[in-house]
């Protein structure tokens, strides 16, 4: 019975492996043949939990949570392959580099093993003792026990007495840097983040380039939050619509300094705006949100509790929104271009007044992205403290962060 189950198994993960590789080339995700290679070799079905059916193991689209915390929210899981290639991708690995995981599962590091060869060195570090061993356990069961080393250690402080290496890959959303990384990294060395800039997440390729780094690519991507030292929680305000449920609006930093003012706003009548900025189905807007984390004082990103109001109007908002004084306003579409596409606007709740003023601040910066950034790719840097801070693009955003700064450039304001 166990023959019958392998040899019907075996055939079917070998087709959708392969057509997994053919998609993520079709996307654009794998450009090159080393990073192909990997995705056909490495059986991803054994990294994931055993129940997980072969047709989402090999999904291009599909992370599959491996550990979840007491209140059901993932904690640790096999990401996504289109994220996966990318970031080997941006990592720019050659066969016999050494290459730091940050954020352990075993999948992803048996790819990185696979690019850089029997000559290269991986060193795959989690701070949960659990995905640690489950991680060792699978890289042995699929035979890469050898090509990998697997620390538990907590990232924030790189891995003990290692030396440096050339790539380090962080597969955990993080708010900030941490000197021990840029350490540990030659000095020709590729970083490779999901960094978290007021909220809004890119996988950003960083090289040095003197006392900073600067980016070679960035890709919209979301990940699990780092543990230990380097979290960074957000702050949550919760809105209550009267009836047991809420609005939650969620701030990485900037959040109002009198979230009373907020109280019962959500009783209020409802103000509307709108841009006359409009984008066609299956076009990607994703810097219209960064363009808000930069520029919009108050962004927040927005949740509904099922039953609101907002909740029943889904598919109509975006979970990105602002405060202003005693107002909050949230990203709204409705239908445009002979139904193929969608119109940008604002709604808001709070006094008339405030709601207004939100509505408009919101609209406004629509209106700014489609004139100056909506056809153009911001650049982003990060400034370790000690570095020249006269250096810094007059016209660039800056982020404040514990360990530096990260500035975001818009080409179209310089």
């Amino acid at each position: 019975m166990t023959m019958e189950t392998n040899a019907d198994v075996t055939p079917s993960a070998e087709l959708l492996r392969e057509a997994l590789v053919q998609q993520l080339r079709k996307q654009g995700m794998i450009v090159s043949d080393r990073v192909a290679d990997a995705f056909s070799t490495v059986e991803r079905h054994r990294f994931v939990p055993e129940e997980t059916p072969l047709e989402v193991a090999y999904n291009a689209n599909d992370a599959v949570a491996t550990k979840r915390d007491e209140h059901g929210a993932i904690i640790s899981s096999v990401s996504a392959p289109f994220i996966q290639a990318q970031m080997i991708e941006q990592a720019e690995l050659k066969p016999g580099m050494s290459v730091l995981e940050i954020g352990s599962g075993g999948y992803n590091a048996a790819l990185l093993a696979e690019v850089v060869g029997t000559k290269g060195r991986v060193v795959s570090m989690d701070i949960d003792p659990e995905v640690t061993d489950r991680a060792s356990a699978l890289l042995d069961a699929a035979g890469y026990g050898s090509r990998v080393e697997v620390v538990l250690a907590d990232a924030e402080h790189g891995v003990p007495a290692s030396e440096p290496f050339d790539a380090i890959v962080v597969t955990v959303g993080v708010w900030d840097i941490p000197p021990a990384w840029l350490e540990q990294l030659t000095p020709d060395g590729r970083l490779v983040v999901p960094l978290r800039m007021n909220g809004i997440t890119r996988s950003i390729g960083f090289r040095r380039e003197g006392d900073h780094l600067v980016s070679t690519s960035a890709e919209v991507c979301g990940f699990v939050a780092v543990q230990g030292d380097g979290e960074h929680p957000d702050r949550i305000f919760q809105l209550p619509d009267g009836h047991g449920r809420h609005i939650s609006l969620r701030f990485d930093t900037g959040a109002p300094e009198d979230p009373a003012l907020l109280n019962g706003v959500l009783a209020t009548e409802r103000t509307t705006a709108w841009s006359g900025v409009t984008t066609k189905h299956g076009v990607s807007f994703a810097d219209l949100h960064l363009w808000f984390a930069s520029f919009l004082p108050g962004f927040c990103r927005v949740a509904a509790d099922d039953g609101t109001d907002l909740a029943a109007e889904r598919g109509t908002w975006f979970p990105y929104g602002v405060v202003h004084k005693d107002a909050f306003a949230y990203l709204a579409v409705r239908p445009a271009l002979e139904g193929r596409g969608a119109e940008f606007g604002a709604g808001a709740y709070g006094p008339p007044a405030s709601a207004q003023e939100a509505a408009t601040a919101m609209v406004e910066q629509i209106q700014a992205w489609d004139r100056h950034a909506r056809r153009s790719s911001p650049t982003f840097a990060f400034w370790p403290n000690g570095s020249d801070p006269t250096q810094i693009p007059k016209d660039a955003v800056v982020l404040p962060k514990a360990h530096g700064l990260v500035t975001i450039s818009w080409p179209a304001m310089s």
